[in-house]
């Protein structure tokens, strides 16, 4: 019994400290994915294509560092529900950590209720704001792609209703510290039946 006891309380704590040095998988449920993604508008006139051509522009339109003002979309995106995951990755990779695969089961468990079946979904990646813009666009892509990737093959969401897009740092979760880890997500968007 005291065996059993102690087990609990060492189990406690290592959910409740945060691991030095990385960031900790934040602990959530299939019904929080649910809850922040059902209800989605019945059409929404945005593709991946032109969302994934916005970033680009956006970078064209204002080389440099930062872009002075956000993506000329992103009030329609801010209108759709969402929900903004900590899936972790490799340093400067596109390889999924294998302690973010619980989220993404997660994330399919929730994509495979009858609540969100048949509804389509954007998957964006983010970056921070270190290193170049194109180079955290394209970064920001594979990611999404990444997980686009592991919910098709691995947990057998249908394809056709995922689209990975990567928007880089072209719309900052904290646009006063560009650098913050708070940047670096991956969005997940209903964007309803198509």
């Amino acid at each position: 019994m005291m065996k059993k006891t102690f087990l609990a309380a060492v189990s406690a704590a290592f959910i409740l400290v945060p691991a030095t040095g990385a960031l900790a998988q934040t602990k959530l449920t299939r019904n929080e994915i649910i809850n922040s993604l059902q209800g989605a508008q019945t059409e929404v006139n945005i593709s991946a294509d032109e969302l994934q051509k916005a970033a680009i522009e956006n970078i064209e339109k204002y080389p440099g560092a930062n872009a002075p003002q956000s993506l000329p979309l992103a009030d329609k995106l801010a209108s759709l529900r969402q929900f903004n995951l900590e899936i972790t990755f490799a340093f400067d990779s596109a390889r999924i950590k294998p302690e973010s695969y619980e989220t993404v089961g997660l994330i399919a468990d929730a994509l495979h209720t009858p609540y969100l079946q048949g509804q389509t979904f954007f998957i964006v990646g983010h970056t921070d704001a270190k290193g170049p813009r194109e180079y955290n666009l394209e970064l920001s892509r594979k990611r999404a792609e990444a997980v686009r990737e592991a919910l098709v093959t691995t947990f057998r969401v249908p394809g056709q209703y995922l689209f990975a897009v990567g928007l880089g740092e072209e719309q900052l979760r904290d646009p006063s510290n560009p650098d913050a880890a708070v940047n670096r997500r991956v969005q997940l968007i209903n964007i309803g039946y198509k």
